[in-house]
C-alpha cells in the first residue's frame, strides 16, 4: 500500500515558498498520509497537518503573508553587542516565535495532529538527530526552529534541542525509516551560482549552508531512489532574497505557486528528476538553466 509523505524543509522566511507550492499540489487533490518537518518547515508541516486541506493551506497563506521580523526575530543593537560582547549566547529571545505558535497551536500536541505529524530536531550535545513525534506542538517546532546563535536552545523531555536543519535540513531519510513510499519534498531555496556575491555575515553563512543542503539532499535523492518514489518540487531559481527578510513572503508564495502548477500540468509528480537548481547552472542564454525543470504541459 502506497504511503505518501510531504517533507518540509528549512529555510527561514524563504518557507514561505512552500506554501506556494502546497496551495497547488492540495488543489491537486494530494492529500498526505504524514507530515514530518525541519526548521521553518516544522512551522508549515505542523500547521498543515493540524489543519489539512485547500482551507488548511489558504489559512497558512494568509498567516504567512502577515508575518514581519520584528514579530520573529525582533534584534536590535543591544542584543546584538550583547551576544558580541559574549553575556549571552543567542541573538534574541524565542517570545515572539512562541507567541505567534501559541496562537495557532495552543495546548495542541504531536500526536493528535489530524494527519501524523513529526518534527525534526537536533540534539545540541550530540549533534544527533531526533525525531519528534510526541509532546507539545509548540515546543517541538521552537526547539526545531532554534537556530543556532539567533534563538536560544529548546529543553524538551529532558533533552536540550536546537534547529533540525543542523543534522537533517530535509528529513527524506527520516520520512522513508517511517515506512513511506512516495515522498514528496517542498524545499524552500538554495543559493544559485549565479548569485551576487553575499553580503554581510548572515548572508555569508546563508550561503554556506545552502550548498551543504542542496548537497546532503542530491545525496539521499539518489542513495534512496530505489527505497520510495521521490519527487522534489522545483524550488524557486533564481533566488536573491535573505532568508531573514519577511517582507517578500507574498511574492515569494505566488512566484512557487506558479511554478508548481506548472510542475503538475508536466506530470512532476511522476518523475524522480533532481531539480537543476541543487546542481551548480547558469542562466545565461548558451546554457540550459534551471528552468528546464518545468516541463511542457500535460492535461490534468
Amino acid at each position: 500500500m502506497e504511503k505518501t509523505a510531504f517533507v518540509f524543509a528549512g529555510g527561514g522566511s524563504l518557507g514561505a515558498i512552500q506554501v506556494g507550492m502546497l496551495r497547488e499540489l492540495v488543489s491537486w487533490g494530494i492529500t498526505p498520509d504524514l507530515v514530518i518537518g525541519a526548521s521553518a518547515g516544522a512551522i508549515n508541516g505542523a500547521y498543515f497537518a493540524c489543519n489539512p486541506g485547500v482551507e488548511g493551506a489558504t489559512r497558512l497563506e494568509g498567516l504567512w503573508r502577515g508575518i514581519r521580523r520584528a514579530e520573529i526575530m525582533p534584534w536590535s543593537w543591544r542584543s546584538v553587542l550583547g551576544m558580541l560582547g559574549g553575556s549571552r549566547g543567542h541573538l534574541v529571545e524565542a517570545f515572539g516565535l512562541r507567541g505567534l505558535l501559541n496562537r495557532n497551536f495552543g495546548e495542541a500536541r504531536l500526536e493528535a495532529a489530524a494527519v501524523p505529524l513529526h518534527v525534526v530536531a537536533t540534539d545540541m550535545q550530540t549533534g544527533d538527530e531526533v525525531l519528534l513525534s510526541r509532546g507539545s506542538i509548540v515546543d517541538a517546532v521552537l526547539a526545531s526552529a532554534a537556530i543556532p546563535g539567533v534563538f536560544p536552545p529548546v529543553l524538551f523531555e529532558g533533552r536540550t534541542l536546537i534547529d533540525g536543519g543542523v543534522a537533517n535540513n530535509t528529513p527524506v531519510s527520516t520520512a522513508i525509516q517511517l515506512g513511506a513510499t512516495r515522498v514528496i519534498v517542498l524545499p524552500a531555496g538554495f543559493t544559485c551560482s549565479e548569485r551576487r556575491p553575499p553580503r554581510g555575515a548572515l548572508e555569508h553563512a546563508f550561503n554556506a549552508l545552502s550548498l551543504l543542503v542542496a548537497r546532503q539532499l542530491v545525496h539521499d535523492l539518489q542513495h534512496f531512489a530505489d527505497q520510495a518514489h521521490i519527487s522534489v518540487v522545483p524550488p524557486l531559481c533564481p533566488l536573491d532574497i535573505s532568508p531573514y527578510d519577511y517582507t517578500k513572503c507574498g511574492e515569494l508564495i505566488d512566484r512557487a505557486a506558479g511554478t508548481t502548477a506548472q510542475w503538475l500540468q508536466g506530470n512532476g509528480l511522476s518523475s524522480r528528476h533532481v531539480p537543476s537548481a541543487l546542481h551548480p547552472h547558469t542562466h545565461d542564454d548558451s546554457a540550459p538553466s534551471c528552468s528546464t525543470d518545468i516541463p511542457a504541459a500535460a492535461p490534468h
